[in-house]
């Protein structure tokens, strides 16, 4: 007889980078709510303590607030040895921590003669300082956490790690080369590590969400005086056929499904929540 169910999460300890945010909080969320206690991790314990807080109030879960640096080994360290301390060894990992930034973004979507006259808003004017931040903010902010926290799972035998894409993994769009370089890249860690863990009983996926506004993006897809889709967001709304930005809390359903033992028998993939972008040719 076969019995489908969330049961086998109950109880055991999901650690999300970069959960003080709008989308960790969300999975944060989903997970609290097949039992699972929680570990926010972020930049500040003062991101974290919040969320946190909430989740152990409404969930009736046990969570730890814990302060790390994800591109600093000593800081996760720390807050790995704070979170076995209150909520004992991590079963599954959320590598959440990333985000975009202004200075690794170009002006112009496509270059043309008249991008000549001023390359500051061009390829050309991409601050090298910038780039590498969000390339390293995103990918090796992906993969220091997976060296620390993943070696609880060594010693439990068993364990999930979920990576956070993009849709820019699969088409890179315009302006954002540095997000787009870095979310590739996570895909082929995972489908690196997932074949590299499969022996040990731990299981390494993605999910690629689609266009969810964020702190992130709004910039780009939202006019900061009237609150109105920039001409990008639109084009965006218009390539997504079902005609909507996503929600933070669509994510959780494909979240806790891949941590599950439902799909004990799913690793190295790359699954896309995005309302349709991926399968629309746009004609």
């Amino acid at each position: 007889m076969i019995k489908i169910s969330f049961d086998d999460l109950k109880g055991k300890t999901c650690a999300i980078t970069g959960g003080g945010g709008v989308i960790g909080k969300a999975l944060a969320d989903g997970y609290a709510s097949v039992g699972m206690n929680i570990a926010i991790i972020d930049i500040e314990e003062k991101f974290a303590k919040p969320a946190a807080d909430d989740i152990a109030k409404n969930y009736n879960v046990k969570t730890a607030a814990v302060s790390a640096n994800v591109l600093d080994e000593k800081s996760l360290l720390g807050s790995k040895e704070k979170i076995n301390k209150e909520l004992g060894k991590i079963d599954v990992l959320i590598n959440c921590a990333g985000g975009n930034s202004p200075m690794a973004t170009t002006k112009v979507e496509m270059m043309d003669k008249s991008s000549l006259n001023d390359l500051s808003q061009t390829f050309f004017g991409l601050q090298l300082a910038g780039f590498q931040k969000v390339f390293d903010l995103n990918f090796m902010g992906t993969l220091l956490p997976t060296m620390v926290y993943a070696k609880d799972m060594l010693d439990t035998g068993k364990g999930v790690i979920i990576n956070i894409s993009s849709m820019n993994s699969y088409k890179p769009l315009t302006k954002i080369p540095a997000y787009s370089a870095a979310k590739c890249a996570i895909n082929n860690f995972t489908e690196w590590l997932a074949t590299h863990f499969a022996k040990l009983n731990i299981r390494v996926n993605a999910i690629a969400p689609g266009f969810f506004l964020t702190n992130q993006n709004r910039f780009l897809l939202t006019d900061e005086k009237t609150g109105e889709l920039t001409e990008r967001g639109k084009k965006i709304i218009n390539r997504t056929p079902m005609g909507i930005f996503g929600k933070p809390d669509d994510l959780c359903g494909t979240a806790v499904y891949l941590a599950s033992d439902i799909s004990s028998f799913i690793t190295g993939i790359v699954v896309p929540v995005d309302g349709g972008f991926n399968a629309y040719t746009g004609i």
